[in-house]
Parts: structure tokens; sequence; C-alpha cells
């Protein structure tokens, strides 16, 4: 009989680790500074999509999917419950429990986030700083009308876990729904709880963990352990009675829910296979001949889609110039340090974790230039939506002027923040220690083969990051580069120019087989995608000529007047006028659409697309598997670049199923929460994650349609088949339908990889 209260403290253990646990559901969401897409529902890509769909409709009344219905049966929390109109017939509230809850936890995150150091930031802290705010607000039960509130978080324990076993006791929480329940919490406060999973994301890519959500969990369960004590006694049995049905009856919800999606299941389906049909359709019809030409221009872009009608732009300018697509961190695992900051930025997805430090190799004797983090940090400030004014107000008469000319000024185009000196050089660091010629030789090596340029290089060979020009934006970080961490891509091109043009480091390279001609020169530029300008950043006298500035510009020309009409920009209207001024204007809510549009990724040679225009809805990434030594570069494209156009891909989907949600709801009411932690829709209510609205609608009409991704790869079978055996995330990903995955074959043909193999793609039309 000693073992029993033993057996029972074991399993209230495991049932608080599984609620806890539900944390793991939740993905991650950047902030502001390094705003990258993610697909919302990463951590459930262990579950078929539709499932997912079903499950997140009934716990959280989730949107996964375009045309939806809201009529599906849904889990209630113990707030829910009590908000029932049926439970509140003697209560005048003008605010439900659901919204004061959500605010109180928003409120409370807003400023803890902003007051505590990131080492303090864990669940503990955050539970514990939670209850003491809560146990000391006189608002609360006075708002709610609830005078016995007090003495009730007064009760709460100080202890997260022994709060957590308790509350799970009290209410009769059944173990084998424990975590679904603690999912369905999170739910109600998802934007803060993203935002804290982002620190346990961060914190594992450097070897730690983190576990701050927990936490949060906790806090939102303590609500609901509150509410249950006030009302119960007053539910005469009636709320007890319901909530445990609700227990017994969720597989049935869930089970009705996927019912009752099965309509939107089957025309988002259809709108794939339409789509998809017609890109197979083209890339099997016969292709132009191609007449050999010597290579004037070699142009390297990065994969975004804006950078396909760009290329092809570029591309129409002389028969001998040749574009590829490859990841706009330019395979660099960089992050980058501004001279005289303390601050280093990541470059690089935020798959990866950055293992290399760039820093400015200045002029003074320690090798820094204070102004160039002063002006970085100014430029930062002053943009900004909420900063724009108190700039002014620091900074004088002679700040408004500046802002004022830059506003009224439509002439030139500006040009992305990014706080490097014009002509500076960078200097690359692994623990503060310069790398070594043969080190920057290896990296170059890797990097060059990656890109996949062998041989012959031309004359000239561009090297071209992107990055956005926009005002009182602060979301102006998702449309810079996501491959690099929501920067603009000069570090690394600037970086990768430099390395490549070194004599020493050219010697270096040309040991293990590869020689770069002298009169090769990698030239640094930059893809404004608001404006369509064509930045470069000459090392040398005669990088760029008049030749290469003319092709540029009117490259330049040619996608602004493409783009044009989905702008609102008129016929007779000065395109390059146009959309400078859009990337100027203070009130300018729509500057450019971004990615929307997105729906397929093309890893192929470019002669399997140069002839097409895709309408900037592909990601295009040059791959030719014969080159490919043990198919390792096709791992790469797999693992990485296939997992980040997915997460685009997602994040786009979910602005548009479910903006509430996974949206940031009006740029209008926009209010910045922490300077850079999120935006705030009002002055409260959950922090917004995901795009704002007028990101993905044009005020009368979607301007992305929701497709999952459909990736083309012209590669064998067994070498594709051998990296989903390897990796068990793109196995779930290509076998629970998270995207859809094709092979071409040397035609263009293709053929699709499901859960029970590879199987014909249909009919193309």
């Amino acid at each position: 009989m000693s073992a029993l209260p033993e057996t029972r403290a074991a399993n209230s253990a495991a049932r608080t680790r599984d609620f806890l646990a539900a944390g793991r559901r939740i993905a991650p969401a950047w902030p502001l500074d390094q705003l990258i897409a993610v697909n919302p529902w990463w951590e459930w890509r262990d579950q078929p999509f539709t499932s997912v769909a079903a499950t997140l409709a009934t716990l959280g009344n989730v949107q996964c999917l375009p045309g939806a219905g809201t009529n599906t049966p849904r889990w209630l929390n113990v707030s829910d419950w009590i908000d029932l109109p049926e439970a509140n017939r003697t209560r005048q509230r003008r605010v439900s429990w659901h919204e004061e809850i959500v605010h109180q936890l928003s409120q409370f995150c807003g400023d803890f986030l902003q007051r505590t150091p990131a080492a303090g930031v864990n669940a503990d802290t955050l539970y514990r700083g939670w209850r003491d705010v809560a146990r000391r607000d006189r608002g609360l039960p006075l708002l709610m009308g609830e005078p016995g509130l007090p003495s009730v978080l007064a009760a709460l324990p100080e202890d997260r876990h022994a709060l957590v076993e308790l509350a799970l006791s009290t209410l009769s929480v059944r173990d084998e729904r424990v975590q679904d329940y603690g999912v369905a919490l999170l739910l109600d406060i998802n934007g803060w709880a993203s935002t804290l999973a982002w620190l346990r994301w961060q914190a594992r890519l450097a070897g730690r963990d983190n576990d701050a959500i927990e936490g949060l969990l906790a806090a939102r369960l303590a609500w609901d352990y509150a509410l249950w004590q006030l009302h119960h006694p007053h539910a005469a049995g009636e709320l007890p009675a319901r909530w445990q049905a609700q227990w017994h009856a969720l597989p049935a919800m869930v089970a009705d829910a996927s019912v009752k999606q099965q309509p939107a299941v089957a025309a988002l389906c259809a709108s794939e296979r339409r789509w998809q049909q017609s890109l197979q359709a083209r890339l099997a019809a016969p292709r132009p001949a191609v007449v050999e030409r010597a290579q004037v221009l070699q142009a390297a872009f990065c994969i975004d889609v804006r950078s396909e009608p760009m290329r092809r732009a570029l591309e129409a300018q002389d028969p001998g110039i040749r574009t590829l697509g490859f990841a706009g961190f330019f395979g660099l695992p960089v992050e980058y340090q501004p001279a005289g900051s303390g601050y280093a930025r990541p470059q690089l997805p935020g798959l990866l974790a950055p293992r290399l430090r760039v820093v400015d190799a200045g002029d003074a004797p320690d090798g820094r230039r204070p102004s160039a983090a002063c002006t970085l940090a100014w430029n930062r400030f002053s943009g900004e939506a909420t900063t724009a004014f108190t700039a002014v107000e620091g900074g004088g008469l002679l700040h408004l002027f500046n802002l004022l000319r830059r506003a009224f000024t439509t002439g030139a185009p500006a040009h992305p923040v990014n706080g490097l000196p014009a002509g500076g050089r960078l200097r690359v660091e692994r623990d503060g220690v310069p790398l070594t010629a043969t080190e920057l030789a290896a990296l170059a090596n890797g990097v060059l083969g990656a890109m996949g340029l062998h041989g012959e290089l031309a004359p000239r060979v561009l090297l071209v990051g992107h990055g956005s020009t926009t005002c009182n934006n602060p979301h102006a970080a998702g449309l810079d580069c996501g491959a690099c961490g929501g920067q603009t891509g000069e570090v690394n091109v600037r970086l990768l120019a430099q390395i490549l043009n070194d004599d020493e480091v050219r010697a270096a390279m040309a040991a293990p087989g590869r020689t770069i001609a002298p009169g090769t020169r990698f030239v640094a530029a930059l893809h404004d995608t608001t404006t369509d300008a064509i930045r470069c950043f000459a090392q040398a006298p005669g990088d760029v000529d008049a030749t290469l500035q003319g092709w540029l510009a009117a490259a330049g020309e040619a996608a602004r007047s493409r783009r044009a009409p989905s702008l609102g920009i008129a016929a007779h209207e000065d395109p390059l006028r146009a959309v400078t001024a859009r990337s100027r204007d203070w009130a300018q809510v729509r500057p450019e659409w971004g990615l929307a549009g997105n729906a397929g990724f093309i890893v192929a040679p470019r002669a399997f697309t140069r002839h097409l225009d895709l309408q900037g809805r592909c990601f295009l990434h040059d791959y030719d598997w014969r080159t490919d030594r043990e198919f390792a570069l096709l791992e790469l494209i797999m693992t990485a670049p296939m997992v980040v156009t997915h997460w685009i891909n997602m994040q786009y989907n979910a602005s548009v199923t479910d903006n509430t949600k996974y949206g940031s709801g009006n740029k209008l009411l926009h209010n910045v929460v922490g300077g850079h932690l999120g935006v705030f829709e009002g002055n409260g209510g959950d922090l917004r994650i995901g795009l704002p609205l007028q990101s993905v609608h044009d005020g009368t009409r979607w301007m992305h349609e929701p497709l999952r991704l459909g990736v083309f790869i012209a590669a064998p079978a067994a070498a594709i088949d051998a990296v989903i055996a390897r990796h068990e995330t793109v196995r779930q990903l290509v076998e629970n339908a998270w995207l859809h995955l094709f092979r071409l074959d040397d035609n263009g043909v293709a053929t699709q990889r499901t859960a029970a193999g590879w199987e014909p793609a249909g009919p193309p039309g």
C-alpha cells in the first residue's frame, strides 16, 4: 500500500509534463527587426495537413483552409463557458472573460519582456512575475464584477508545477486530453506564445533550451482555475457536467470538423491541381532552340519570387547574359556586427545558427568606425512607425527638414537601410580571430560549388542580394531577404565579392582545381524590390561600366512597367517616379506586394524555365544533378531552401485563411510593442503575428491565393527518395502533404511523390 502515493505522485507529474508539452506545438514568430516568414503550424508537421486543420478548428477556431466555414463544433475553455449567455444571466459585463484574460496576459508579457534581460526569461520567472502582477491588480475585480477574485488569485501556488497539478486535478482533466487542453489554452494567446517559442528556437540553435512558454501556459491555466473556483458553486452542477461531457466528445468533435471541412479540402486540392498542371504543361512543352553565345555577364540572384521577373528582364538585354538562382544569403553562415556596436544581427536563414562574424574593417586604429553604427541606429530609429515624430523631437528642426526632404524628393530612388560604410571593407572572424586566406578560399570554393558556377566564368559575375525600401513600416524586415534573417543581402554579397576578388584568396582557391581567370571580376549588387532598381557596389575602377549600367537600368524599367498595374499605377504615370514616391510615402500601406502569389519552387537548370514567364509566382533555384557529386547539393536544397520556401508559402497562406489569428490585421491600427517585439492592433489584445491585411489584400480582393507549395525538382527519383529517407522533417512535409513534391525528367515531364510513392502527376492542362 505504501507504493500507492508514490504511484499517484508519478502519474500527477507525468500529467503535468504532458500538459506543459503543449508548448511544443507552437511555432516561433520572429521579432520585427528580424522578421522572417514561418509556417505557423510548423510544429504539427508530424500529422497530415488536413488532420491538423480539423484539430485546430476544434481546439482554437483556427481556419487553415481557404473557404472553410466556422460552424464546426468548438472546444470551450472554462473562460468560454463562463462567457456563455446562459452562464451569465444575472451579470452585466461589457467585456468577456476571454477578452480580458487575453488583454491582461498580453499587457503583462509586453512589460515583462521589455524589463527582463533575455537570460532571465524562463518559465519560473514569467509565471511568478504574472502571479505577482495579477494579485496586485485591484482594477480587474471592479471591471469584471468579481469581488472574490483577489482571494482566489492570492491563493495561487507560487510554484508553476504545483499550480498545474492543482488546476488539472480540480478541473478533472482527463489524462489522454491533457495536451489538447494545453494547446487550446495557448491558442488563446498565440501571439505571445509564438514569441516565447522564438526564444526557445534561438536557445536551441545555441545548444541550450528555453522553457518560458511553459510559464505562459501555467498563467493561462491559472485563469481557468480561478474562474472555476469563482463560478463552480453558482453553476448548480451544469458547468461541471457540460465540462466533463466535452472531454468525452472531443474526438467526435474533431471528426465532425474533418467531415465539414471536406468541401474546402476538395476545393483547395482542385485549385492546386489546376495551377500545378498548368505549370507542368509549360515545363513539358518543347523549348526554343538555344544558340550558344559567349557569356558577357553572369548574374546570381536570390531564389525569391520577386527575382524571377527581374532575371527575365535582365536576360532580355543581351543573349550573352546568364542568370542563376541561389539562396539569398549566398551560402555564408555569418552574422554582422556594425562598427561601434555590441549587437550582431543574423545574415542567414532562421533555420541555421551563424558560425562566423563579419565586422567592418575600419580606418581607426582599433578597426572600428562608430559613426557607421550610429548612422544605422539613427536610420532605423527615425524610419519606424512609432518613432518618426519622436526622432524630430530628439533631433530638432534639422531632422524635420531631412524627413520632409525624403518625403517630397521623388528623383533618384532611395536604397534600403543597411548601415555599411560606402566602399568599406569587411572582415570575417571566428571567435574573434580573422580567417586566413586559406580558410576564406575553402569558404569560397564551397559557395561557388553550391551555386553551380563551374568552368569558365564571364568577365563580370554579378552577385545580387535584395532588400526593400519603405517608410513608416514596422514590418519592413518582412520585405527584405528572409534568407538573410530579415535583413538586406548587402553584407553577404559585398563580403563574397570581396573574398572572390582577393588575389591571395584566388591563389589559395586554385589548389583544389578551381581557377578564376585574372580578368573575371565579381560585383556586389542590391536589388531594391520596391523600386526594381539595382545598385552596384564597385570595389575597383572599371567594375561597373556604362554597358552594365545600361543593362541594369533597362531591366529595372521593364520589371517596373510589368509590375505597375498590380500597384495601381496608371499607364500615363512614370513607373520609376511612382514606385519611388511609394517607397517614401509615410502613409503608404502597400509599397509592394512582397511574395504574394507564391506557389511553386523549381529546382532545375535555367534552361527549363528561361523561356517562361512565371509571373513572379515561383522560387527558382538553379541545379544540375549531373554535376552534383553524391547528391550532396540536392540534400542541402531539400533540407534548407525547400523548407524556407515552404515557410514563406505557409505564412502567406495562413495570413489569408485566418488573418485574425495568423495575420497582424490592419496596419492603420498598429502600435509597436517594445520597439521590436511585435505589434498590437489598437492598444491591446494578443500580440499580432504574420502579415498585415494590406500585404495580402488590395482593398477589393486577395492578392495571394492560398495554395500549398508545389516543388519541382529535376533529379533522379532514387536520389530524391534517399534524401526523404534520411531526413524526417522532409519526409513529414512530403508524406503528410504540407507541400506537393514532383520530379521533372529531362523533358520537363513530372511525376509526383506522395506517401504511397511515385505516381503520375496527372494529365497536363
